[in-house]
């Protein structure tokens, strides 16, 4: 579950994103994000659960359930693979579906103007704070996304020690 959720982190976050945003037309690449982004997120979210219910504690316990035998690095583990689920589940149910309804809304106001959102200016005041509403809402997930992945690498080093014990 670990190197799944570091992997396709990685990739969809660093890599495959960006040669995306780079080699298609703007329209392509939105139909693609916007049919990738809901399982990404998703498995975002089941992910750190999986990995909560086999989080391999020095104790020899399966799982993070507390008990008079946790270790100091359970309770970090615990609140690390929160943290993933959290930022997953904030993207998956709440960040993306209004980026996605803020990109239709674009749609709409481009064929009111007849020119596309990321033309050259001027726009009406409306495609304006359409185009400020997704930039913050892209920020804001980028920022969450960025944080879950610092706590799976948190996380993976919490693994690395474990080998140690």
């Amino acid at each position: 579950s670990y190197g799944t959720l570091l992997g396709s982190t990685l990739f969809q976050s660093f890599i495959g994103g960006i040669i995306a945003f780079r080699v298609l037309p703007r329209p392509q690449f939105s139909t693609l994000q916007k049919n990738t982004f809901p399982v990404y997120f998703a498995l975002q979210t089941i992910t750190p659960l999986l990995m909560m219910l086999t989080y391999p504690s020095p104790t020899g316990y399966a799982s993070l359930v507390p008990s008079s035998k946790q270790y100091p690095t359970d309770k970090l583990a615990l609140y690390l693979l929160t943290s993933i689920f959290a930022t997953g589940i904030v993207n998956w149910v709440y960040v993306g579906p209004q980026t996605t309804q803020v990109m239709q809304l674009r749609k709409h106001q481009e064929t009111r103007d007849g020119k596309k959102s990321y033309d050259k200016g001027p726009h009406t005041k409306e495609m304006e704070a359409l185009n400020r509403q997704f930039g913050m809402l892209h920020g804001v997930s980028s920022l969450v996304n960025l944080g879950g992945f610092i706590a799976m690498l948190w996380y993976g080093v919490l693994l690395g020690e474990g080998l140690t014990l």
